[in-house]
């Protein structure tokens, strides 16, 4: 296996990196890339198209891994604002924790959080899978169109809040469930769905689906409805 390729963000710029991740063919072999000193900078392999492996070694600023598309971006520390804000394909995983907004948009793929995440994480989700091994903030999954949140401790205040059909799998507690978001049952399907969801993510055997509690819309709020007008 040949050595992966090292980008030293102490010599070279972000663009730098950018420029020479968005250049790689699909077929490339230089499928393994190390980036060393990020320094918070923001905007961290953003953008990508090609499959490769992509680690970063510190923490990353805004918008790390945003429009992700086929590539497996790896951040060994903290994420800001906006983490794979818009991922289509692929996966991003953070090994700390991550700011406000995470998975903002995420069309589809895996965005794996071992840490917390902030405020608002999976905010118009629109068919991506997040599992977070901590807690998320406030009005997270709010508006989530599609896609799933599997959440292993607690979620804030209004969670799902004005949610559409995306699922909601929380182990811990809840501050408060968001306007038109009600608990649901447990089916079969849904056990299934989550187990998968926990396998990819590499968790199944440390945790059991038993633990959850489902959420989802209880579709009030599709159509405007005098006795909901103080919901919208």
């Amino acid at each position: 296996m040949s050595e992966p390729h090292l980008v030293d963000l102490a010599q070279a710029s972000v663009r730098e990196l950018n420029a020479a991740l968005h250049a790689l063919p699909a077929e490339t072999n230089e499928r393994h890339w190390q980036v060393r000193n990020p320094g918070g900078r923001h905007a961290l392999a953003a953008g990508l198209t090609a499959p490769v492996t992509v680690e970063i070694f510190g923490h990353a600023g805004y918008y790390c891994a945003g429009m992700n598309q086929a590539a497996s971006v790896v951040v060994h520390g903290n994420a800001g604002t906006g983490l794979a804000e818009n991922m289509m394909s692929g996966r991003v995983h953070v090994r700390g924790d991550a700011s406000q907004s995470a998975g903002a948009s995420a069309h589809g793929g895996m965005l794996l959080i071992e840490g917390n995440a902030a405020a608002r994480c999976g905010i118009s989700l629109k068919g991506a899978d997040i599992v977070v091994k901590g807690g998320v903030g406030h009005l997270s999954a709010f508006m989530a169109q599609a896609g799933t949140l599997t959440v292993l401790g607690d979620a804030g205040e209004s969670l799902g809040d004005s949610i559409y059909e995306a699922h909601l799998y929380v182990r811990g507690q809840i501050a408060s469930l968001g306007a038109d978001c009600i608990e649901k049952p447990m089916r079969d399907a849904n056990r299934a769905e989550l187990f998968g969801k926990l396998s990819e993510a590499g968790l199944a055997g440390e945790v059991d689906v038993s633990e959850f509690r489902r959420y989802g819309s209880a579709r009030t709020l599709y159509r405007f409805h005098v006795d909901h007008a103080a919901s919208y």
